[in-house]
């Protein structure tokens, strides 16, 4: 399978924005694109101007998926995926959710995965987001923020991955500010030093394709979505 598997340090860091625009600018490069999230919460919640989650993945993927194809695993509750099923009464298959990842890539050329929070979030009571990133065996950007605390938890994401074997491609800091402070370009060295591994920006965005696609210019998509 080729594409790659977007992580975060946290809820909230730009996980979804930095996956949609991968996808766009890999979609932008002629390439047909699917997009997959295993699981989406909150859908309970008002979500402001920008789409759901899954919502958005699908506005920038050109397989022809639906918004349920990207996310088969749907919850009203704000909370974690495993429970979230278990207030829903449900059981989440994990071999399900590889099959269908699969199923999605097979009608494209590349496949971008969103991961739910960070590596260690639990989609059920015995099977992490690491679990399921490891099984699809893509390689991992993980999605993080600019600002104060960044440090800590994007070098404890990294060896989170690391410790399973998982390829970190790099770490995105998102929104990255039009005119970053000291503090900023430090904290996108320090990760860079200490994690070894490439720490890039991506710029606020509006959520639709050609600004998604735009927002990523600076970012090696075409290296990371290389056989």
């Amino acid at each position: 399978m080729r594409g790659v598997f977007v992580t975060g340090t946290d809820t909230g860091v730009g996980k979804t924005v930095l996956a949609a625009a991968i996808a766009a600018t890999a979609a932008s490069e002629g390439l047909v694109v699917a997009t997959f999230k295993p699981v989406v919460t909150g859908l309970d919640e008002d979500s402001g101007e920008w789409p759901r989650d899954h919502e958005l993945l699908a506005s920038v993927a050109n397989s022809g998926q639906s918004p349920d194809d990207v996310a088969p695993y749907r919850y009203g509750p704000a909370v974690s995926p495993h429970f979230a099923a278990q207030f829903a009464g449900l059981d989440l298959d994990p071999d399900d959710l590889v099959e269908q990842a699969h199923a999605q890539a097979a009608n494209a050329d590349v496949l971008i995965v969103e991961g739910v929070g960070g590596l260690l979030v639990p989609l059920t009571s015995d099977y992490l987001v690491r679990d399921f990133a490891g099984e699809l065996s893509l390689p991992v950007v993980i999605a993080a923020r600019p600002g104060l605390g960044t440090i800590s938890h994007s070098l404890l994401t990294i060896e989170a991955a690391r410790a399973v074997a998982l390829r970190v491609q790099a770490v995105v800091l998102t929104p990255w500010p039009d005119e970053p402070s000291e503090m900023e370009w430090s904290n996108m060295e320090t990760i860079e030093r200490f994690g070894e591994v490439p720490v890039l920006g991506l710029p606020y965005t509006e959520p639709e394709p050609r600004s998604l696609a735009e927002a990523a210019v600076g970012l090696p998509v075409s290296d990371w979505l290389s056989p």
